[in-house]
């Protein structure tokens, strides 16, 4: 009687489990937020930012207290205008207002232009805030700061007021790869695109400060591979938000295809790990578990972006394989579910 009684309470207790997980995901609150995360993106670039925005704001374990928008480099073809920040904001809004959620941080562009050089800060509202942030002593929530794209807007925090580099966690999509743990694939760029965002603040983070950075390099950050197939079964039939998403990044393979350029059926949606590594934590002693990194000593960043050897590096964490199924499926169920 007493096993008969205990199997019917595990049966009770999986159902609501069950429930409360497809509630958060319509936006209930019954799992509570266990960090906090500002994030600062290239909105108007790469629809990658777009995919990996969407899915944070459905997950219920984050406190999302910024959204900023970034720039991109000077003349890139995603965006060549002079207010690539102040665009990559206003895209940022305009996905928020079409999930319908009622947002209590800001959404602020940062600076439409990169560092001068590594010594002389940025000044913005978003770099304000990331220091009031950071310097917050009313919450025990650890602070993450996720970048899909350049540097600035963290490096002229940290040289604004380099007290905040040990009050939070960087973590950025960025950088080539270490050569010991992966190869750079087949006609690579030199430097890394997310690292030419702006050079100046990348040398700023790894040469001059002590933040704990977790690294997503080039060779990792390319796994995060979605088939067109799935973007039409998974994404696209799930409300308005997964018809824009996919609709944006049809508009730019229609524009490769004028440009003569072939991407094939799958697209990287590089930015989507900022998730995992972040919300997609393990249940008990929280880490990024399912996915894999080296300790790595910081290298120095060149002037010319690349790595140079540097024995006083602190340790940094390098992430050479992500878990890609349960980033994604995580991703396709938030959106079955926010429209149901």
């Amino acid at each position: 009687m007493l096993k008969k009684g205990y199997f019917m309470f595990l049966l009770l207790l999986m159902a609501v489990s069950v429930r409360a997980i497809g509630q958060n995901a319509s936006g209930q609150t019954s799992i509570m937020p266990r960090m906090r995360v500002i994030v600062d993106n290239d909105f108007s670039g790469d629809p990658d930012g777009l995919f990996q925005l969407a899915h944070l704001l459905l997950s219920p374990s984050v406190e999302v207290r910024a959204i900023i928008g970034s720039h991109l480099r000077v003349g890139d073809g995603f965006d060549n205008s002079t207010t690539q920040a102040d665009n990559a904001a206003q895209k940022a809004r305009e996905l928020v207002q079409m999930m319908g959620l009622k947002t209590a941080f800001p959404i602020m562009a940062g600076s439409n232009t990169a560092m001068p050089n590594d010594s002389t800060p940025v000044k913005s509202e978003a770099v304000a805030f990331i220091i009031r942030e950071a310097l917050r002593t009313d919450t025990k929530l650890p602070l993450y700061v996720l970048c899909g794209a350049g540097l600035t807007e963290v490096a002229s925090a940290l040289l604004t007021n380099p007290q905040i580099a040990n009050k939070l966690t960087l973590v950025w999509i960025g950088g080539p790869e270490y050569t010991d743990l992966a190869l750079p694939p087949p006609n690579y760029s030199t430097p890394e695109y997310n690292l030419n965002i702006d050079i100046a603040a990348a040398r700023v983070v790894f040469n001059r400060t002590t933040l704990p950075i977790w690294q997503i390099p080039r060779n990792a950050y390319r796994q995060a591979l979605l088939p067109y197939s799935q973007l039409l079964v998974k994404v696209k039939p799930h409300g308005k938000v997964g018809k824009y998403l996919v609709d944006v990044l049809e508009q730019l393979m229609a524009r490769m295809k004028q440009y003569g350029l072939n991407i094939g059926e799958t697209y990287v949606l590089g930015d989507s790990p900022l998730v995992l590594l972040t919300a997609l934590q393990s249940s008990f002693e929280a880490d990024p578990s399912s996915s894999e990194y080296a300790l790595r000593l910081s290298p120095r960043i060149t002037p010319q972006g690349t790595y140079e050897y540097n024995h006083a590096g602190r340790l940094i964490r390098v992430y050479n394989r992500l878990d890609i199924q349960l980033m994604f499926t995580d991703f396709f169920a938030k959106l079955e579910l926010m429209n149901r």
